[in-house]
C-alpha cells in the first residue's frame, strides 16, 4: 500500500497537473481518466490507445504525466517512454502493468520511466507522488 501525501492549499490553487493516459485496453483508460477526475490537483488532458497515438498527443499538447501501458501492439512501453521523453523532456511517465515487470531496474532505465506501478496500484495516492517527483529540488530517484 502506498502512503497518503497530502497536498497543501498553496498546491491545490496552483493549476492543474495534466495527465495522459496510454494504453490499449478502453477500460484502463476508463478507470484513469476516473481516478484523475477525481483527485484534486489534476486534470485529465486525455488518453491514447498506442504508443504512436501518445507521441502525436505529447507534440500537441505537452502533458504533465504520461500513464503508460508496459504492453502495447505498436510500440511497448520500453520504447514509448523514451521517444515521449525526446519530445517533452519534462513529462513525467509511469509505467503501468497488470503483470509485474521480469526485470524492473533494467526496465526502468531503458525505458527512461520515472516508476512502475501495477495497474491495481494505481491511484491518487500514486498521482501525488508523481507531482512531487516533478517539483524543482524533488530527491533524484524518489520512486513511488
Amino acid at each position: 500500500m502506498l502512503p497518503d501525501t497530502h497536498m497543501s492549499a498553496t498546491d491545490l490553487s496552483a493549476a492543474p497537473v495534466r495527465v495522459l493516459a496510454v494504453d490499449d485496453q478502453r477500460p484502463f483508460r476508463n478507470a484513469a481518466r476516473e481516478v484523475v477526475d477525481a483527485t484534486a490537483g489534476f486534470s485529465w488532458a486525455g488518453e491514447a490507445g498506442s504508443g504512436a497515438e501518445a507521441l502525436e498527443f505529447v507534440r500537441a499538447s505537452e502533458p504533465d504525466i504520461v500513464i503508460m501501458d508496459v504492453r502495447m501492439p505498436d510500440m511497448d512501453g520500453i520504447e514509448a517512454p523514451r521517444r515521449v521523453m525526446a519530445v517533452c523532456p519534462d513529462v513525467a511517465v509511469l509505467l503501468v502493468s497488470a503483470e509485474p515487470l521480469a526485470s524492473p531496474a533494467a526496465d526502468l532505465l531503458r525505458s527512461r520511466a520515472r516508476a512502475f506501478a501495477r495497474k491495481q496500484e494505481f491511484g491518487p495516492a500514486l498521482l501525488r507522488l508523481l507531482k512531487l517527483q516533478r517539483e524543482p529540488g524533488a530527491p533524484a530517484g524518489t520512486q513511488p
